[in-house]
């Protein structure tokens, strides 16, 4: 079950140029192409002649044209003409409202008439001169709330990343886990503690020495409809964590875009926001290659655990103190689909 009335990152916004893009986006088949303004639409991926996919065909003076015969949609989802056929009496197909905002772009998969642009999360270090990002695109065959618990629980980077992000005192020191409305945060914080392999490569980066004590944070925050935020980073111990002033440490948020394909697939936008040598694009690429290697150690986890869980669907999974991050946004997202089923209502 997927929440459908609110915004899912579909596409990086340079991925939609000018051919058609086909995408499933909680199961629905969608297309996406750009209009002759420039403007990305978006229309079920279902052409009204014969069922064939418009994501096959091309875009030709801003309408997209169905590869199997030649019909033209519009934007809207109206037919508009084809070659020596009379088609503008054929029904409309479903056209899905989108956006472009952060180099991405978001569609409302649910009704067209409650999608708000202003309900977008609204981020800080997108647009910000202060701030740097780099990122990437994985597909991953898993449920989209698999991801949601391995984000809100980072005791397993001690396992999973240990030669780049983990270390002990990440299973030594406890998370607390808080909910407020339909946000959750889930956070841990280190004191006094060597940094590990990645956060040393962060620190020489931003001129500071590399075999220091620091104290280093994990603050991990859930929001609606699958999207988490990490604020992770390090500081020289008894600086304030944290709070530090920027010159004694590297502060990056991890963002994650979580969006569903089908009940078993997904696909993950990934990617690091730094507020530390924004200028530097060597830096930025870096980071994007050592994050996309960490990230790509989860989809192997996660999608031989949903193998697992595929094949004992009956079996009850423990759950345990860490796992309350991923609890708690569970209850959130059914709450949410709950209310959007009117049940209780």
């Amino acid at each position: 079950m997927f929440l459908k009335n609110t915004w899912y990152v579909a596409a990086k916004s340079e991925d939609i140029a000018d051919k058609p893009l086909g995408r499933r986006i909680c199961d629905e088949p969608m297309v996406f192409y750009r209009d002759g303004s420039g403007k990305v639409a978006a229309l079920e991926d279902f052409c009204p002649h014969r069922g064939a996919p418009l994501s096959l065909g091309f875009v030709k003076d801003g309408k997209l044209v169905c590869g199997y015969h030649g019909l033209e949609m519009g934007c809207d989802g109206k037919t508009v003409a084809m070659p020596g056929q009379r088609v503008r009496g054929f029904p409309a197909i479903r056209s899905y409202p989108v956006a472009e905002r952060y180099g991405f772009v978001w569609v409302w998969p649910g009704d067209a008439e409650k999608a708000h642009e202003d309900s977008i999360p609204q981020l800080e270090f997108f647009d910000n001169p202060a701030w740097s990002y780099g990122g990437g695109l994985y597909h991953v065959k898993a449920n989209y709330q698999l991801m949601i618990d391995n984000l809100m629980d980072l005791t397993h980077e001690t396992y999973v990343h240990a030669n780049s992000i983990g270390q002990p005192e990440i299973d030594e020191v406890p998370c607390k886990t808080t909910a407020e409305g339909d946000r959750v945060v889930t956070s841990r914080f280190m004191h006094n503690i060597k940094a590990p392999p990645f956060w040393k490569m962060a620190m020489r980066a931003n001129g500071l020495p590399d075999d220091a004590d620091v104290d280093r944070w994990q603050i991990c925050r859930f929001s609606p409809p699958s999207h988490v935020m990490i604020d992770v980073g390090v500081a020289l111990a008894g600086r304030g964590g944290f709070d530090a002033p920027d010159q004694d440490k590297v502060y990056s948020v991890v963002v994650d875009f979580i969006t569903p394909e089908t009940e078993t697939s997904m696909w993950y936008f990934w990617g690091m926001a730094r507020k530390f040598k924004p200028q530097d694009a060597a830096l930025t690429d870096s980071i994007r290659e050592g994050q996309g290697k960490i990230f790509s150690e989860d989809l192997d986890m996660l999608e031989r655990q949903q193998k697992n869980l595929s094949a004992h669907p009956t079996r009850e999974l423990l759950k345990l103190n860490i796992d309350a991050g991923g609890v708690q946004s569970r209850r959130v997202i059914e709450r949410l689909l709950a209310q959007e089923a009117g049940v209780g209502a």
